[in-house]
């Protein structure tokens, strides 16, 4: 079988080729205009009485040996989570937030002054627990007795919110609000018009209440119970908005 003619091949070849493989793709200019844009912070605030308590205590025990330690810790511990238990906390209310078993030395120095070796002394054994408290009238009785029964360490309150969605939304709301009226002071202090919104971003992770103090003291069971005052959660939130510049 002839070959064909080998000029002719590739003259047809090359004629046969996509007409768009030789139309060069427009460039996009390296100095196009930027869009004009104003870029704000706004912050937002909403407050709401706390309906939660979380309390942290620990009892710690401290004896010669370890052993007589852990014993007299966990009777006391005992007493306490029977306390919790019948004042109403739940189990899913009760956890145990930390546990130590450390020896204790006294560290002597000898007639001439230079430190000795240090002496073993005892043993201190610690046992750290978190309760939520749903009732904070209770509160005040349930530290009270915690103490009476064993606690002797510790004590933090952090007064919060079960379910404190409506005054993160509030906040949320609020704060786009900030936004909005910074940016129209903005535009309206440089002269342009303020344009639609192009993004929102929400800072950091879900807001946490900040305790506001007030002047309501809560009633507890007993008039002796501690005293407590739970004040309000606040919940702030900060939000990054940009706004076009209308044209």
């Amino acid at each position: 079988m002839p070959f064909p003619n080998t000029k002719s091949f590739a003259a047809g070849l090359f004629l046969s080729l996509p007409v768009v493989a030789a139309v060069a793709l427009p460039a996009f200019a390296a100095d196009a205009p930027r869009q004009a844009v104003i870029t704000v912070i706004g912050e937002g605030r909403a407050t709401m009485a706390p309906d939660m308590a979380v309390l942290t205590f620990s009892v710690v025990k401290q004896e010669k040996t370890a052993r007589e330690a852990l014993d007299n810790n966990n009777k006391a511990m005992s007493d306490v989570l029977a306390a919790l238990k019948k004042a109403g906390i739940a189990e899913r209310d009760l956890q145990t937030s930390g546990f130590s078993v450390q020896p204790q030395y006294r560290y002597p120095q000898g007639t001439d002054g230079q430190q000795l070796p240090p002496e073993l002394i005892g043993y201190q054994v610690s046992n750290a627990l978190t309760v939520r408290v749903r009732d904070l009238s209770k509160l005040g009785g349930i530290i009270d007795q915690s103490v009476t029964l064993g606690v002797n360490q510790g004590g933090d309150i952090q007064f919060t919110n079960d379910k404190p969605d409506s005054a993160v939304e509030e906040a949320r709301k609020n704060a786009v609000a900030d936004a909005i009226s910074r940016a129209k002071t903005l535009a309206s202090a440089a002269g342009v018009k303020l344009g639609t919104v192009i993004e929102i971003n929400e800072n950091g992770p879900r807001p946490q209440p900040m305790p506001v103090m007030r002047a309501a003291m809560m009633k507890s069971e007993a008039d002796s119970a501690v005293p407590i005052q739970g004040g309000e959660s606040s919940y702030n939130i900060q939000v990054n908005v940009t706004f076009a510049i209308a044209q």
